[in-house]
């Protein structure tokens, strides 16, 4: 059977980082048809071209000096690709034009595109991106009074199949590369007016965030780079299923950042039915990483806990989840239960909800926080993100 048969879309294949120039791509499979050319010269041409979006400061220096240009070159480029939010090589005029042919000749960059934009009636805007090879993401704009934030994803699906969770129902398709996470950002921003910059980002949206744990890293260092994003460190959230590994980790990275950890039960038993991850990083690995990570960092970590009716709502819990949250500064975030047609699982009432809330506000000596849910309308919000197969 030829190779490119066995895949979904044979120009899927161009998003593997193994295609470079110093590995011969087989295509002896493909067939010699039209199509069949047009996917070798595309193969051939976008092995020979890397895509300059998605790279360090660093790499983007050693870039220029092979081609025999000043280091300045890569803050120029990064400041036209994320600041400026060009989609080019042409667009950007600082740049002398026997440059910008060059890179048109030896490079490329990638953006993702619009299929679709939903407005709730709270003012969040949910959007249907397209990636490269035709796979779909979801990203959510969230405005307020006092800030702008994106929730944006990590990977095409998912694999941790949280119960509770849409995503977690799509399966794992593929991990996102570092541009693509970032160029979210950088395609929302460019569809926002001037004055509705983005400046908080919440690492929150369709996959696991640390299971892409290195292409994670290189987008989170573009974020905070001064020739980059620009965005604090201390505005950058990434939230975890609890990959105690990965979370130990990120804690040596240096890197500012704020992390939630969705714990949503306070047993082993009840989190391992909602969260099959747990049974191989059970609550008491999960706290004594997390206890870790606030001691090397010194940044305080939030416990998100979404509410369920009749699962995980009542007092027992309430009190049990103060204890074990209660060793070290943190913060609880109570997060109503956001429904979907096919889910077995409904939100807890008002009363139930707001008795938790007290219950844990009376005794717990951190914050807590009981979260307003926005985009519900449009299945944006927690929960909610998750693309259907075939659209």
């Amino acid at each position: 059977m030829p190779q490119w048969r066995k895949i979904t879309s044979p120009l899927s294949i161009l998003s593997q980082k193994k295609l470079t120039p110093r590995m011969p791509i087989m295509c002896s499979g493909l067939p010699k048809t039209a199509l069949g050319l047009r996917i070798r010269a595309t193969l051939s041409e976008k092995r020979m071209k890397p895509n300059l979006k998605g790279l360090l400061k660093e790499e983007l220096v050693d870039f220029f000096r092979e081609m025999d240009e000043p280091a300045y070159r890569a803050h120029q480029l990064m400041q036209w690709l994320y600041n400026k939010k060009v989609s080019s090589f042409e667009e950007m005029t600082n740049l002398p034009k026997t440059l910008r042919e060059k890179l048109a000749e030896n490079a490329t960059v990638t953006s993702l595109s619009i299929q679709e934009i939903q407005r709730s009636e709270d003012g969040a805007c949910k959007y249907l991106l397209r990636l490269s090879d035709g796979e779909l993401i979801e990203s959510v704009y969230i405005p307020d009074e006092r800030r702008r934030t994106l929730c944006i994803s990590s990977q095409v699906g998912c694999a941790f199949k949280c119960r509770f969770c849409a995503t977690g129902k799509m399966g794992f398709t593929r991990q996102m590369d570092a541009s693509e996470i970032v160029d979210q950002i950088v395609t929302v921003n460019r569809d926002l007016s001037a004055d509705e910059r983005i400046g908080n980002i919440v690492i929150m949206g369709m996959g696991e965030p640390l299971h892409n744990y290195k292409n994670l890293l290189k987008a989170v260092r573009l974020m905070v780079d001064e020739s980059g994003l620009q965005i604090g460190g201390r505005k950058i959230t990434i939230s975890t299923v609890g990959l105690v590994p990965q979370i130990d980790r990120l804690a040596d990275e240096g890197l500012n950042i704020r992390l939630a950890i969705s714990l949503n039960a306070s047993t082993n038993r009840l989190r391992s039915r909602l969260m099959p991850i747990n049974e191989k990083y059970p609550i008491e690995m999960l706290i004594k990483s997390a206890r870790n990570f606030y001691k090397k960092t010194g940044n305080r970590l939030t416990f998100e806990y979404v509410l369920i009716g009749d699962t995980n709502d009542s007092i027992q819990d309430a009190n049990q989840l103060i204890d074990l949250t209660s060793s070290f500064p943190c913060k609880v975030n109570l997060i109503p239960y956001n429904p979907r047609k096919e889910s077995l699982y409904r939100p807890s009432s008002a009363a139930v909800k707001n008795r938790f809330y007290q219950q844990l506000q009376a005794r717990h000596p951190y914050a807590v926080t009981l979260r307003r849910s926005r985009g519900g309308d449009i299945s944006a919000a927690c929960g909610q993100l998750g693309i259907r197969p075939n659209g």
